[in-house]
């Protein structure tokens, strides 16, 4: 069987002689087409070409994954362990046995999620590589799945896949853009994960959020205090994003802060030399 991997996003489509003709995440305006036009990979062509994964501890109980050289969007995944077994968030676009091997260490993976379609990566290929784990996909953003399959469990809302493990929809980015909140992490201070439901910025004390990061599409106002207010009753203090940036510490009021400012913008309260 031949999955085919988008080599720009990273999104897994459904087993066909030939590549697809065209991803629809890509044409999307919050991704885009290469210049140089679509283009098809898949696992083992990848593996063939000296494609690895490698685990890291982040902190007690969370495994950041990373898969060298990028795959898509190249994106971080993370491993959630908790005591009714893991779960696997944002899966990479790339699967081989040496990665699930990796994986397999830590224990069995109970669950996959993700924040938004972006960051799916092959999440068929690895339910199927742990017995068939459920995948948590928004109900919003149902029409975005290319490779529909009975492991995909649709929530809205919140939804709890395992214990202190939590699902907030946030919107935004996309309308079932959501966050993960595991209790747990921080030495019980609890820990977000955030894809691309909010990105961190490069000096890991801001965060900002946008409905296409790559073509600069903002949000409105309406959707900005949507994801604040659906934030603000829940208790964490460090966050992780998906591309390597932390907040370590104190992050629900970097979050208010940044998101004010970022609102302030939008309704141009913020006075300066233009």
């Amino acid at each position: 069987m031949t999955f085919w991997i988008c080599q720009a996003c990273g999104l897994e489509h459904p087993d066909t002689l030939k590549p697809p003709g065209e991803c629809v995440i890509c044409l999307d305006e919050r991704q885009y087409v290469p210049p140089a036009g679509q283009a098809w990979t898949n696992s083992p062509r990848l593996q063939n070409r000296g494609t690895t994964a490698g685990l890291v501890e982040a902190e007690p109980g969370l495994h950041r994954m990373t898969v060298t050289p990028d795959v898509g969007i190249g994106h971080h995944s993370f491993l959630v362990e908790t005591s009714a077994g893991n779960l696997l968030w944002e899966p990479p676009g790339f699967i081989s046995e040496q990665a699930v091997a990796l994986v397999r260490e830590r224990g069995a993976v109970a669950a996959i999620a993700g924040s938004h379609p972006h960051l799916m990566g092959a999440m068929i290929s690895w339910s199927h590589a742990f017995d068939k784990a459920p995948v948590y996909v928004a109900e919003a953003d149902r029409y975005w799945t290319r490779r529909p399959d009975p492991v995909i469990t649709h929530w809205s809302g919140r939804e709890s896949p395992l214990p202190g493990v939590t699902l907030v929809q946030c919107g935004g980015h996309f309308p079932g853009s959501s966050v993960l909140l595991w209790a747990h992490g921080a030495a019980g201070k609890g820990v977000l994960l955030t894809g691309d439901t909010l990105f961190i910025g490069p000096g890991n004390d801001t965060v900002s959020v946008m409905r296409s990061y790559p073509n600069k599409l903002p949000l409105p106002e309406a959707a900005v205090r949507a994801i604040l207010d659906r934030l603000h009753p829940l208790t964490y203090d460090r966050m992780y994003g998906s591309f390597e940036h932390v907040i370590d510490h104190d992050s629900p009021a970097v979050v208010a802060r940044s998101l004010e400012r970022y609102i302030s913008w939008l309704r141009g309260d913020v006075h300066d030399d233009y």
